[in-house]
């Protein structure tokens, strides 16, 4: 039987409270490292550090990294282990309330590797997406469900659905908007402590270039809002008969069989 390779697992404290599992085969972490696609170069912003088991690879790879952890309990611990290694910045930070203007990031002059809290995935992301500097590229690791309801598809024109794929979805669109998802790898439950009670994936996520006007943005995001709000009905009782007018999209449609292209039509016939 071959044995995994894991970091030892004394000394962790892990808080349920912020959802926190750490990750300690040596195998995921090589994963996301070379997911990230690493040189000398590089500027990484890791969200959730934890005990430093990915920080350490990191920093062997890129040129600088800044590690942004919220658990008070794990910064002097951080910040002792790296006290003498250039090129690692240590910062206690919620993530989700992080002025990121302090940080002094630059349109794709960095990427993002985060091991964060499942529960704030979706916040999180769109917090990048709107709030941030866009990044060169993103690594996730993330509950297994979620990244296959990020990497949703309509279903083929031919009405056949695909063996395993998620319907579309409002976050798959919401992502999809903004940036190219794959899956990497999948992760079993076995390779944290405290083991959760999930699979989880590693994906990333490589921005889009976005040629768009901000109106055509709202409008967007508005739209597809409003037509997963009332999912299980058709698009002509939810964006209405107007809108469908002059497109080739059956008013009897649901909002799971359009693609982002359909959406963005759609937006821009509204606007």
């Amino acid at each position: 039987m071959i044995m995994k390779k894991k970091y030892s697992t004394n000394a962790l404290r892990a808080k349920k409270s912020l959802g926190q599992n750490f990750l300690t085969n040596k195998g995921v972490v090589d994963k996301i490292i070379n997911a990230a696609e690493l040189n000398s170069n590089d500027l990484v912003v890791e969200i959730g550090p934890g005990t430093g088991n990915l920080t350490s690879k990191l920093a062997e790879k890129a040129g600088r990294v800044i590690a942004i952890e919220k658990d008070s309990g794990l910064i002097s611990e951080l910040r002792n282990k790296y006290r003498d290694r250039a090129g690692i910045e240590i910062i206690e930070e919620d993530v989700l309330k992080l002025t990121v203007e302090d940080l002094r990031l630059k349109d794709s002059g960095y990427k993002i590797v985060a091991n964060i809290p499942y529960y704030i995935t979706s916040n999180f992301i769109r917090t990048v997406f709107e709030k941030w500097p866009k990044p060169e590229l993103i690594v996730l690791m993330v509950q297994k469900e979620v990244a296959q309801r990020i990497m949703a598809k309509p279903p083929p024109k031919n009405g056949k659905a695909v063996s395993g794929q998620a319907p579309m979805n409002l976050l798959a669109l919401s992502v999809q908007f903004y940036a190219e998802p794959k899956i990497i790898s999948y992760v079993s439950r076995g390779s944290f402590r405290p083991t959760p009670k999930v699979d989880s994936a590693i994906i990333s996520l490589r921005p889009r270039v976005l040629n768009l006007k901000p109106e055509l943005k709202k409008e967007f995001f508005k739209l597809i809002r409003t037509a997963f709000a009332g999912k299980r009905k058709q698009l002509k009782n939810t964006v209405g008969p107007e809108v469908l007018a002059g497109t080739d999209i059956k008013p009897e449609s649901r909002p799971e069989v359009l693609s982002l292209d359909d959406w963005l039509k759609l937006a821009s016939v509204i606007k």
